[in-house]
């Protein structure tokens, strides 16, 4: 029976990161995944949706280029080519990653893991063939899956993954229910493509877990490129309407129903663990995730967990960064990264960036905060691109001058957010942000306009 010093269970971000981060200390790791390495960010998620969303643009910016002297005739997308591109990617990636485990000698075990007990694991193949191992330590890395309600008739729509496999040919309409983040993207992607697309999202704006001015501002952009947007509006039930499939829900006290050749059941993601534990054994839950300590440690010693089946933001940077503190704490060393500071993106069109507080979030923690704004009408690169109404916000404390958040929402701006992250990440005050020269013509130069109308508001 083969012993390692760490078994990681996904190949994630989360998973295979910090293997190979393990390894490079010097452990002797495994990694078990029953689907392809790369988990489904690389396969399922993040890479494949931003690669449809690179197609979908090239095409966008063809057919909308004659008021740049761009005229194009019989474009077409063949969605078939778009989706083989999307597969070449992911395969790319994921192959890499296999690349690294063999360079690093990290034995990839390919299966379903079971923990049987403290330090054991059993990984059963595609056959059915059982192999139990033994290790040190355990780390958790089974990620999320797509989260489907229980809305009667709810089966009849599509989650992400289903989605994500493919389709010969471009949908007449697409009904997304949900306004978040996989939502939008998906909403982006149709309506560049001449899709016929409604999003309806159950809260009062879409993102609604950010700032209010992203989602007010998005949905008017989204209304601008043909997109219909029903927001207050609960979803009751689907049905089959002749070839088409009917939403029904209630929007401002009245019943609406929407048809579309498909729906996407975007409302949001679960942590998978399901099958993990062996009869008779049980972490403790936090709900539906895995609770963890400050140290990423289970209720049962020496088991680990990180990224989306543990933590409570569910993204792959954040399962990396953990992945990686973790492997750390196994082996003495200290972590600096910060786990406070979080950027996250949204790749529509404008793209969205954000990290930190908003301005509602400092004001609720009994922060004396003020907020510099801009908005990039006289933005040349923002006025050559013309992708809609953009601008920059930053949040700081009144009495430090520090700053706490940024809301983002232009060209580019998920290339943008880290740089703003460091400074969050350092304690770096408005006026110590303001220091750096910024590229003219560059959409970071709205930036600096930005700080500028804070300080003078922090006076």
């Amino acid at each position: 029976m083969a012993h390692y010093e760490l078994i990681v269970i996904g190949a994630g971000p989360g998973g295979y990161e910090a293997a190979l981060h393990a390894a490079k200390l010097g452990k002797k790791v495994a990694v078990v995944e029953k689907r392809e390495a790369g988990g489904t960010c690389l396969n399922r998620g993040c890479i494949p949706t931003k690669t449809l969303l690179h197609s979908s643009q090239i095409f966008h910016d063809a057919r909308h280029g004659a008021h740049v002297g761009i005229h194009t005739d019989d474009i077409r997308a063949d969605m078939g080519e778009i989706f083989a591109y999307k597969r070449e990617i992911s395969q790319k990636l994921s192959s890499g990653i296999e690349s690294l485990f063999k360079t690093a000698k990290i034995d990839f075990l390919r299966g379903t893991a079971l923990i049987t007990a403290p330090g054991a694991v059993r990984v059963t193949d595609a056959e059915g063939n059982a192999a139990d191992y033994t290790c040190d330590d355990i780390l958790i890395a089974t990620g999320s899956v797509p989260s489907r309600p229980p809305i009667p008739g709810l089966e009849l729509a599509m989650t992400s993954d289903e989605l994500l496999e493919g389709c010969d040919h471009l949908y007449r309409s697409i009904v997304i229910i949900g306004g978040g983040v996989i939502g939008i993207e998906f909403a982006t992607f149709y309506a560049d493509l001449g899709c016929e697309v409604t999003v309806i999202e159950g809260m009062d704006r879409l993102l609604p877990n950010m700032d209010k001015e992203l989602g007010q501002n998005l949905a008017l952009i989204l209304k601008k490129q043909g997109v219909k947007v029903f927001t207050n509006a609960m979803v009751q039930s689907v049905e089959k309407a002749g070839e088409d499939v009917a939403v029904n829900f209630t929007c401002k006290e009245k019943n609406e129903t929407v048809s579309g050749e498909a729906v996407l059941c975007a409302i949001g993601r679960r942590p998978y663990c399901d099958g993990l534990f062996a009869d008779g054994l049980s972490v403790e839950m936090n709900r539906r995730s895995i609770a963890v300590n400050e140290r990423y440690e289970t209720s049962i010693p020496h088991i680990y967990a990180i990224g989306d089946v543990s933590a409570k933001i569910q993204l792959a940077h954040v399962a990396t960064a953990q992945g990686i503190a973790c492997v750390d704490m196994l082996c003495g060393k200290e972590n600096h990264t910060s786990m406070s500071v979080v950027p996250s993106c949204i790749y529509c069109r404008p793209e969205i960036a954000v990290v930190g507080m908003t301005e509602a979030e400092a004001k609720e923690a009994g922060m004396p905060v003020k907020v510099g704004k801009h908005v990039m009408f006289d933005n040349a690169k923002t006025l050559i691109a013309d992708p809609g109404r953009c601008f920059m916000k930053f949040v700081a404390n009144v009495e430090t001058r520090e700053l706490l958040g940024a809301q983002l929402m232009c060209e580019h701006s998920s290339d943008m957010i880290g740089g703003v992250s460091q400074a969050l990440a350092n304690h770096m005050t408005v006026d110590q942000f303001l220091l750096a020269m910024r590229p003219h013509p560059s959409f970071e130069e709205a930036m600096t306009a930005a700080l500028e109308d804070l300080a003078q508001k922090l006076g």
